[in-house]
């Protein structure tokens, strides 16, 4: 009988390299066993074929961020009906031109620091990446939202002159930002320092009734032609 060992131990005898090394070949996704690329340098081999990826690189591992088109209904945060199931491999988009190779560790340890509403749909951003989670907290003032928002009901008058400057809300007002008309029933909203959730408030108190809102763009990251349910990632150049 072959005795069992760790896949990173059979790695090093095949490349003679280090152990750290060879967990790094496993855990980049360039390892197959029997075929199928494995990521767990601890996974126990004993007859099975392992091959190393002849294109394989020593490279460290990067922290990801991508972009999910969240459809209305879905929870950004840990709700009973959480947008982070969507990222799966299998809703991964097709036309992502990010040039990022998968890996099953890029599915674990996501967060989305910017809060989208539970009815809202569009961009939302995921991220493994503490500098992009403190952009996104931290640094949001900074960061340009856009929406688009599908209204109902009569505009008061001088309704859009108070959107965009002169609301005030339990004594604090609102900080000027952009809003427009883009057909009859829909309103463009651009905005820094103010949460997405003030949206419906906003219109509410200029008569409007608030039928669907979404995301199309935090900062330089457009929501774009990304389906609804699919996610890309964040190519390394892309910045928020």
């Amino acid at each position: 009988m072959t005795e069992s060992l760790r896949l990173a131990k059979r790695v090093v005898a095949l490349a003679q390299c280090s152990r750290r090394e060879a967990e790094q070949y496993i855990e980049g996704g360039w390892v197959r066993v029997d075929g199928i690329v494995v990521e767990e340098p601890q996974f126990m081999v004993d007859t099975q074929s392992v091959e190393i990826d002849p294109a394989a690189k020593l490279a460290p591992l990067e922290a990801v961020t991508l972009v999910l088109h969240k459809p209305a209904g879905y929870d950004a945060g840990d709700g009973p009906n959480p947008a982070r199931a969507l990222v799966t491999p299998a809703t991964r988009w097709a036309d992502d031109a990010s040039g990022v190779r998968p890996l099953q560790r890029h599915m674990h340890g996501l967060g989305a620091p910017l809060a989208l509403p539970t009815a809202a749909s569009g961009l939302l951003v995921f991220t493994q990446d503490w500098r992009v989670s403190r952009k996104l907290t931290e640094d949001i003032d900074r960061i340009e939202q856009e929406f688009v928002v599908e209204v109902s009901g009569t505009l008061k008058e001088n309704g859009l002159a108070l959107l965009n400057h002169g609301l005030s809300f339990n004594n604090y007002a609102m900080p000027p930002i952009k809003v427009s008309w883009q057909s009859e029933q829909r309103l463009r909203f651009a905005f820094k320092r103010m949460s997405a959730s003030r949206i419906e408030p906003m219109c509410h108190a200029v008569g409007l009734k608030v039928l669907a809102m979404k995301c199309l763009r935090v900062g330089r990251i457009p929501l774009s032609k990304l389906p609804p349910g699919q996610w890309r990632y964040l190519a390394p150049d892309d910045r928020i």
